[in-house]
């Protein structure tokens, strides 16, 4: 009976993990970053609104929320994160969400108030990084790239362990955080959406950044299973719209990068 019972109840759940929900059918909420995903959902919701759906946009700069939010069913979809972020979180915390469609690159750069060239960074400088995985992998890889750090090996996998030779002392801290504390360390690397928040031009401002061949795209997410549904399928059309590229291209100058 307990075996029966704990089938019909694995069952149940895995049901509820992969339905989406035919309530408000014309009502779509998206937990975003504040910048830029959210102001490219406010540039986009004149273009749902003509197909009869109306967004409600949940600012979330907080990178442990949005995926928990979207799992548990409070938004149908979240708009913030890159694959290697998402598959990492999956993993970790067993959410059952897929990628809707590729938006853009936010592309990493190194950052300082300190000196105006890597060149001048002193040994024993310091430099800050993310804390988590995904994106501290992006500031090695661009830190030795820029020859700055030897690497055991390559890949998105890469961590503070994995730093062969350095003549540098480093700090993990939360990406909101990177550009707040930017005058307390020599170096930090700051992803774009968090470099235009604090009013940093990612093309004028940092000392090396990311090319457009980045493997960080960003994604908006779904539940698996609900990519079909009609107003998510909507929400992917407006957002490839030839509209919304010129308008990215236009309102971020290259420090957003569209990838359609």
């Amino acid at each position: 009976m307990n075996k029966l019972f704990s089938l019909l109840l694995t069952i149940f759940l895995s049901f509820l993990l992969i339905s989406c929900e035919k309530k408000n059918e014309n009502k779509l909420k998206i937990a975003a970053s504040s910048t830029p995903h959210a102001e490219i959902l406010e540039q986009i919701a004149p273009l749902l609104q003509k197909k009869g759906v109306e967004m409600e946009i949940l600012v979330v700069d907080d990178f442990h929320a949005p995926n928990r939010l979207l799992q548990e069913g409070e938004v149908d979809a979240n708009y913030f994160q890159h694959l290697p972020f998402l598959q990492a979180q999956s993993q970790e915390f067993g959410y059952e969400l897929e990628p809707l469609v590729s938006s853009h690159i936010e592309p990493m750069g190194l950052y300082s108030t300190k000196v105006k060239q890597l060149a001048d960074l002193k040994k024993g400088a310091v430099i800050a990084v993310p804390t988590d995985p995904t994106n501290q992998a992006r500031a090695l890889l661009l830190l030795e790239k820029e020859k700055m750090i030897s690497l055991n090996h390559q890949g998105i996998n890469v961590g503070l362990n994995d730093i062969k030779e350095s003549a540098y002392q480093f700090v993990e801290v939360d990406p909101p955080l990177a550009a707040r504390l930017l005058d307390d360390v020599d170096l930090s690397a700051i992803t774009a959406n968090f470099a235009l928040q604090a009013s940093l031009s990612p093309l004028q401002d940092a000392l090396a950044l990311e090319s457009e061949k980045s493997l960080f795209t960003n994604l908006i997410v779904v539940r698996k299973g609900c990519a079909k549904e009609p107003k998510l399928q909507q929400l992917k059309e407006a957002l490839r719209d030839a509209s919304t590229k010129k308008w990215m291209e236009e309102k971020y100058q290259g420090a957003i990068l569209p990838v359609f």
